[in-house]
This record gives structure tokens, sequence and C-alpha cells, in this order.
């Protein structure tokens, strides 16, 4: 009874072989599982045939007049480039069979003249084919994979892309706006709502920019933040020096965005309220790693100093953004006063 399995097609077998009765034995067993065959007594035959295509496997005897087949093995080439390899040798030796196997074969077969060779050589041919074709099939489907998810990634950084430039239209119209209205109040509502979207804009142009578009490294984005909302706060009159030190995290872009909308308020409050309007100052920004896999984030001032307690000072929707946004990210905010300034740090968990 055969060894083989049931392949779903038949296979074209080169067979590799200068013992022509033994090679018209081994095509008439193929036949009958409805295989053909290609015979040829050379390797020089033998490499012109694989070159050419069309061969599925190979089965290749290693006594040869005029080389071995590990002489043949060798000038084929590396798996990949050719055909599966099925060794056949009329040695007990397993050295010679270990030998075919490190010079590219993918099986071996003992010879002899019995039924059961014939057997076992049809075994080793369908089942080598059957490995090599499921191999095939799974490099093929993770270059699709890898193709589809390329062409996944260019389209949502082109997304990411129109995103970030819509949202800073709008947040120039919103500018200006409020450079048309004479209520100082209306007028910095305005401006607060322009810094909000920025920073929302912000993540979506760092995500258009960077490698990996599922991540933003929250420490070189906010720390673009932070200096464009410096050279936007400085045009309006106010003179603040801006600091940052912020550690390299890699953070999912829904927390990116929740973050850089609490920081851009924060930095924002620091600007206007933290110091007489026509005194100079600083504002730190710097970021840390706390045990337990949070991270903390803080923005602190020499100023005037508040405990986040009693009335805010403007509109107090930041302080509401605030509130909400710590909701969302699941975070901690704790003020306190550093005599002189004030300290906010946000604590979350980053995983």
């Amino acid at each position: 009874m055969p060894y083989g399995i049931d392949l779903k097609e038949s296979i074209k077998v080169l067979h590799v072989e200068d013992d022509l009765a033994l090679a018209l034995l081994v095509r008439k067993a193929l036949a009958r599982r409805g295989h053909e065959t290609v015979h040829v007594t050379t390797g020089d035959d033998a490499v012109k045939i694989v070159e050419e295509g069309g061969i599925d496997i190979i089965a290749l005897d290693h006594t040869l007049a005029a080389e071995t087949g590990l002489d043949i093995l060798a000038r084929m080439g590396p798996r990949g480039a050719r055909p599966p390899v099925v060794y056949v040798t009329g040695s007990m030796d397993a050295r010679l069979a270990i030998e075919a196997l490190k010079t590219g074969a993918d099986d071996y077969v003992i010879k002899d003249t019995s039924k059961e060779f014939f057997d076992l050589l049809i075994a080793a041919l369908e089942q080598a084919y059957e490995r090599w074709r499921l191999k095939s099939a799974r490099v093929r489907d993770q270059q699709l994979i890898r193709e589809a998810r390329d062409r996944a990634e260019m389209l949502l950084k082109e997304v990411n892309h129109r995103v970030a430039n819509s949202l800073g239209l709008v947040a120039a119209m919103v500018r200006m706006q409020a450079a048309t209205v004479s209520d100082p109040h209306a007028r910095h509502a305005l401006e607060e709502t322009q810094s909000r979207i920025s920073a929302v804009a912000g993540v979506h142009r760092h995500l258009y920019t960077s490698d990996n578009i599922g991540e933003v490294d929250i420490g070189a984005y906010l720390t673009q933040l932070v200096g464009e909302l410096s050279a936007s706060l400085t045009g309006n009159g106010a003179h603040r020096l801006v600091k940052t030190d912020l550690i390299h995290v890699a953070l999912p872009t829904d927390k990116a965005v929740t973050l850089g909308v609490m920081v851009g308020e924060l930095v924002t409050n620091a600007f206007k309220y933290a110091y007489a309007p026509d005194a100079s100052g600083e504002i730190r920004v710097h970021s840390r790693k706390l045990e337990g896999g949070q991270l903390q984030i803080c923005v602190e001032d020499d100023g005037i100093g508040w405990d986040g307690t009693g009335p805010a000072q403007g509109t107090g929707i930041g302080s509401k953004v605030l509130r909400a946004m710590a909701r969302n990210l699941d975070a901690e905010v704790t003020y306190s006063e550093l005599h002189p300034g004030t300290q906010v740090c946000i604590e979350f968990t980053i995983g």
C-alpha cells in the first residue's frame, strides 16, 4: 500500500538518474499516482530544465557517471530559488544523508530494488512537495498581509494629513475671528478655543510624519506643541521663557490627544495668569515615569501661585475641559504651591 498523501493535484517530477531501468520503474510508479516524470541522466540537463521552470519537485540520485548528486545540488542554488529536492542514495551511511540535507535537500530515501522503495520515494516526493507548497502559500499570504498593511498605513497617514490640515484651517479661522472681536473676554475665549483645536491638530500632524501611525511619541509631540503655544502666546504680548524636559514614551493616539489638550490648557493658563501682565517669567514642562507603570507630566511656574481651589480665573471653561479630559484619561490632576509659583501634575497609567 502506498505511503503517499492525498494531493489535490498531480506533480511534475524531475528524476535525475543514470540507471535507465530503475528510471523506467520510477516513472511507472509515479504515473500510477497521477504524476508526470521528466527523466535526465546528467547534472547539466537537470540544471537546464530547472532553470527553464515548470518542475514541481526533484528526485536526485547520489551516484551518477560524471558527478555526485551533491555536486548537482550545489549547482542548483539555495532553497527557495529552485524546487524542493528528495535525495536518493544506495548508501546506508547516515553521514551522506546528513550531508545532503545540509547541502539543501528537503528529504532523502535509501534506494534498493524492493517495491517498498518506490512507495517510500513517492511518499517522500509528495510530502516534500506539500510542505513546500504550504510554505510558499504562507509566504505569499504574509506578503499580501504586508502589502495590505502598507496600503492601510499609507491611507491612514493621508487621513491624518487631511485632518491636521482641516483642523489647522479651522484654528486659523477662529484666530481671525478673535482678531475682529473687541470684547476682551470674547477674544480670550476664541483664542483658548483656537489653542485647543491646534493641540488636536498637532497629534494628527505628528501621526502623518511618524513611522508608527498607531502611537505617538508623547515627549516629541508635547515638545512641539508647547513650542507652538509659546510662539503663539508670546506674540500676544506675554514675555515667558518655556523650558521642556520630556521623556520619550509611546502612547496610543486617543491618549495623546487627551494629554495634548490638558497640557495645552495648563501651559496657556500659566502664560496668562501665573505672572503679572507686564512681568516676565519661566514656565517648565517635564515628565518622568513612576512606579506601577505610570507617567507623570508637570507644568510649573514661579508666579503668584494657586492651589487649585477657589474660583478659576478667566471663563472657567479651561478647568471644565481639564476635568473632562482627566476622566477620559483616568488621570489624577494635583495642584501644589511652590512658594513662589504653582505646580500642576497629571498622573496616569501608560498601558
